[in-house]
């Protein structure tokens, strides 16, 4: 192996859940002149980190089917392989999961060559990939105070450093919250994480329609939509008076995240980083088909501390919502009190807490 002591390989799977917190970490690594790179998937070209250099090797996603499951540990087996040539090329100084199917091989590889490694957790819930890892490493960061999941062993390998933020949304911590003027314009975002998501485009439409038309006047939505949802959404906001602007991604989310007066969107570790990081309130729909429930705890977290409200998949009705956001948006004071709330659980240093404990398990 040709020592490379000042690089750092970060492994992730491919969704921004994954890949914001590694570029929060490899920008503050790479500040302090430490080389890093990344192994991924082909999913994070649509999240590219510019300036380091991108590995990919087979990994693989569990499913459902005993033949899937053979399949994925054949190809979980390739990559481990690959990945070992691969790290004995580098050489690195440590290597940190961010958790997803593609950054198992590359840790499981550097355990095997008895490399420095850390996995780091977005969740309230430990996920499957990193569950596979934790009792392979030799810390585990966490997002939250209190993570489910763990092994009882390794409890002890734990370390809070917080939920590292892109620089974009950090730089936004300072900026305070405005709640709505009396008869002014209520901004709300919506959005349904990396992937989109299609209740969001079903139900948050129908359920601004049934508003008072007091409330409806003063809207201004920015909704995040799949592709295919798109003249769905399109068809049900048409002639109801409401304005709003949709798009695929918006590629100015740090803005208008900053912007609005309330987000209704997904409740994944790094939505909820990047909330709190900012200050906004927050109505959290957390998806209900994951395997762990981890956002339902992430939504907990925040809804415990008054930063957020919550609503289960199985309430999210047109109906239920509309009633909710009546509630809401018609009391400034109960969204500044949430956004206050929200503000006080942010972790802007995450990305420091995380490159110093990185640096003090890395080979000097």
């Amino acid at each position: 192996m040709t020592a490379s002591p000042g690089l750092i390989v970060l492994a992730a799977g491919g969704t921004g859940g994954h890949l914001f917190p590694a570029e929060a970490l490899a920008r503050e690594l790479m500040a302090r002149g430490r080389a890093v790179a990344l192994v991924t998937d082909k999913r994070a070209a649509a999240f590219p980190v510019e300036g380091v250099p991108t590995y990919r090797v087979p990994a693989g996603r569990m499913g459902a089917g005993l033949l899937s499951k053979l399949g994925t540990l054949i190809e979980i087996g390739r990559g481990t392989l690959a990945a070992g040539r691969l790290l004995k090329r580098l050489g690195p100084g440590a290597v940190v999961g961010f958790g997803g199917y593609p950054s198992v091989p590359t840790m499981l590889a550097a355990a095997r060559l008895r490399l420095p490694s850390l996995i780091h957790e977005q969740n309230a819930v430990l996920g499957r990939a990193n569950r596979m890892l934790a009792g392979r490493v030799r810390r585990i960061a966490t997002a939250f105070e209190t993570v489910q999941g763990l092994a009882a062993g390794d409890s002890e390998k734990i370390v809070q450093t917080g939920n590292p933020v892109r620089p974009a949304i950090l730089a936004l911590h300072s900026q305070g919250y405005d709640p709505p003027a009396a008869d002014g314009p209520i901004r709300v975002l919506v959005m349904g994480g990396s992937q989109g998501a299609s209740i969001l485009s079903r139900v948050v439409p129908e359920a601004l329609k049934l508003l008072p038309r007091a409330v409806q006047q003063r809207l201004q939505i920015w909704q995040q939509v799949r592709a295919e949802d798109a003249e769905m959404v399109r068809c049900a906001y048409e002639g109801s008076g409401i304005t709003v602007e949709t798009k695929r991604f918006f590629d100015d989310i740090p803005e208008r995240l900053a912007a609005c007066h309330l987000m209704i969107g997904r409740a994944g570790g790094s939505t909820t980083a990047e909330l709190t990081v900012v200050g906004r309130p927050s109505l959290l729909v957390p998806f209900a088909a994951a395997i762990a429930d981890e956002q339902t705890a992430n939504a907990r977290t925040l809804v415990e501390r008054g930063a957020a409200w919550l609503l289960p998949e199985d309430e999210f009705t047109p109906a239920i919502l509309s009633g909710q956001l009546e509630r809401i948006l018609v009391h400034p004071a109960a969204l500044a009190r949430a956004a206050a709330a929200a503000h006080r659980l942010g972790q802007p240093e995450a990305a420091q807490r995380l490159a110093d404990l990185v640096e003090a398990e890395a080979r000097p």
